[in-house]
């Protein structure tokens, strides 16, 4: 299945198209790699998707728990390694809303539900993943 055509109109940059809902993503080469830096560049978008996926997947099993985590946010940093070049280490520290009232089984349940992410899983083991989870008092 297809879901997305991505084109380079030149610039070190690139232009993505997700097919069924025509949202676009432009991506610029970042300032360390000769790029402008005006965008996502496409680690940031990789490094930026493991938060997401995270969220993604702690909000559905949030919701089958009968838990709302509308609120909660992620920082993300990502650390470039060379030779070659490639992400060394991802580190996402997730903060959770303090209108989330659960206990501590049901955080454990969150933080399971995060580390089993289909981007966490996808990433080679050689990438280090650094997670710490905030939660709201």
């Amino acid at each position: 299945m297809k879901i997305s055509t991505v084109e380079y109109p030149g610039e070190l940059r690139s232009r993505a198209v997700h097919l069924r809902s025509g949202n676009a993503i432009i991506t610029d080469a970042p300032v360390d790699n000769q790029g402008k830096g005006e965008a996502f560049s496409p680690t940031d978008l990789m490094s930026t998707s493991l938060a997401s996926c995270m969220l993604t997947i702690m909000g559905i099993k949030a919701r089958d728990m009968g838990l709302n985590m509308d609120g909660a946010a992620a920082e993300v940093q990502k650390f470039m390694e060379s030779g070659p070049r490639r992400v060394g280490k991802i580190t996402v520290h997730i903060k959770m809303p303090s209108s989330l009232n659960c206990t501590e089984r049901d955080k454990k349940i969150l933080q399971k539900a995060a580390l089993s992410c289909p981007v966490y899983l996808s990433l080679h083991p050689d990438t280090e993943k650094d997670v710490e989870f905030s939660w709201a008092k």
